[in-house]
């Protein structure tokens, strides 16, 4: 959490929007009209997406041995909650060597719009080819604590959750537990949750086990990148 906070400061000052800290880091962090004026904002340089903690690249080295491992559906299918402009699930789609079924979604509009021009090639930019003929990518407006009519009971093989649960909770713990529930909801018995944080494990475990009875709760470091160490928390069925 403190890690997003940082990144909410730095890259509001690199916007050019000269503003004390704490104005976006005190904020609520659930609240769509922040992150819809934060994704308004032009990236910097020629870097069409914008990640907080890590990009994909980091996550790759945890994210292609789950994929390699679970091929019993053709392709995996996978849902980014709260993917707003992460290269999370454009590396997926890009650079992964396995078939994927990418459904990334936002309740930003502004992120959810940005992606689709990403993805077929809008303002003059070249459309996303996937790493497998058979992958797919989609990108989609939800609320991802409501996921009824989005995705059906155990329809996903791997659910990611790269700060959500991070900001969700920053609203209040009992939306974070029905975000976590509507997870799992959509998560395949054999399937696995990843939550990426840089919550301490002494933090974010007891809360995990109490909402994730039922399945297998585990934790991996990782980094550090650019200094700080991160963590993938791991919730899992049965194998």
């Amino acid at each position: 959490m403190a890690a997003l906070r940082r990144t909410l400061h730095v890259a509001t000052l690199a916007a050019g929007t000269r503003r004390a800290l704490g104005s976006l880091a005190g904020s609520c962090l659930a609240d769509r009209c922040l992150w819809d004026k934060l994704h308004a904002q032009p990236l910097l340089g020629s870097v069409p997406t914008f990640d907080w903690f890590f990009g994909y690249e980091e996550a790759q080295g945890l994210l292609l041995p789950l994929l390699q491992g679970a091929r019993a559906a053709c392709p995996l299918r996978v849902l980014d909650v709260g993917c707003g402009t992460s290269s999370l699930c454009t590396g997926l789609y890009t650079k992964c060597p396995h078939p994927v079924d990418v459904l990334g979604l936002d309740f930003s509009p502004v992120a959810v719009a940005h992606m689709n021009r990403l993805l077929e090639g809008g303002q003059g930019q070249t459309p996303l080819n996937p790493g497998h003929p058979a992958s797919r990518l989609h990108f989609m407006q939800a609320d991802v604590q409501n996921l009824e009519g989005v995705a059906s009971s155990g329809s996903f093989q791997l659910v990611l959750d790269k700060g959500t649960w991070d900001a969700v909770a920053r609203g209040g713990l009992p939306g974070a537990y029905q975000l976590l529930s509507e997870c799992l909801r959509v998560l395949s018995p054999q399937g696995t949750l990843i939550q990426f944080s840089d919550e301490d494990p002494d933090v974010r475990l007891p809360c995990l086990e109490q909402g994730s009875q039922g399945w297998t709760v585990t934790v991996q470091e990782l980094g550090p990148f650019r200094g700080i160490t991160y963590f993938a928390y791991l919730v899992q069925g049965s194998q």
